[in-house]
């Protein structure tokens, strides 16, 4: 294996590239190059991207099963949505010190786009401590019940993005592509009942015609 794909298989390399936009930003606040509130909407966009990114993989593995690049997906989908908590929790972070008080924070908890993202990170934080193997292994069929929960949460997410920053199309753009792979997905599982039920009909006929 060549050393550009061992970089491309290497799961350090992209937790690497998933860390770059935050290193990037850490240096532009420890630099003084920008402000906590600067930086609020970008930490935030990150997580959201990296949470719809994490949530496309399951509805493209179900319509291109077996392939090569889906299973690529497939194996970064953890790291994916860990990356997406990562980048909440820096949002949040970055919340705090921009408000600098709790009563300020408290002041607009219930406006609706801000009590959805406090609803969001506090369902990210259980998918959060149980991606990994232990977790898994230990919950065994409610780890995947529990990480349901990512739907609500992305959910809640979108609510969160259009309500902040009162643009409705910048978070339907984003959220478009996750929608239209679960349609093609459901679609799709809607169509097999009907294939079954045809061929079962077909070999009825031929017993019958024998």
């Amino acid at each position: 294996m060549g050393g550009l794909a061992r970089v491309w298989h290497s799961p350090y390399a992209f937790m690497a590239l998933l860390s770059l936009p935050a290193a990037v930003m850490a240096a532009a606040l420890g630099g003084g190059g920008a402000s906590a509130q600067r930086l609020l909407d970008p930490t935030g966009e990150f997580a959201a991207r990296f949470l719809i990114l994490a949530l496309m993989v399951t509805p493209l593995g179900r319509l291109w099963p077996g392939a090569r690049w889906v299973g690529w997906l497939l194996r970064r989908r953890r790291m994916l949505g860990v990356a997406a908590f990562a980048y909440a929790a820096a949002h949040l972070a970055l919340y705090v010190k921009d408000m600098e008080t709790l009563r300020a924070i408290a002041a607009e908890f219930w406006v609706l786009g801000i009590w959805t993202g406090w609803a969001a990170l506090l369902l990210f934080l259980p998918l959060a401590a149980t991606s990994n193997d232990a977790a898994q292994a230990w919950l065994k069929r409610r780890w995947a019940q529990l990480h349901r929960l990512v739907y609500p949460a992305a959910i809640l997410t979108l609510v969160h993005w259009i309500f902040v920053h009162n643009n409705l199309i910048a978070a339907l753009a984003h959220f478009a592509p996750l929608a239209l792979l679960e349609a093609l997905r459901i679609a799709k599982t809607l169509k097999r009942p009907n294939a079954n039920t045809a061929r079962r009909s077909r070999g009825a006929v031929t017993e019958r015609i024998s």
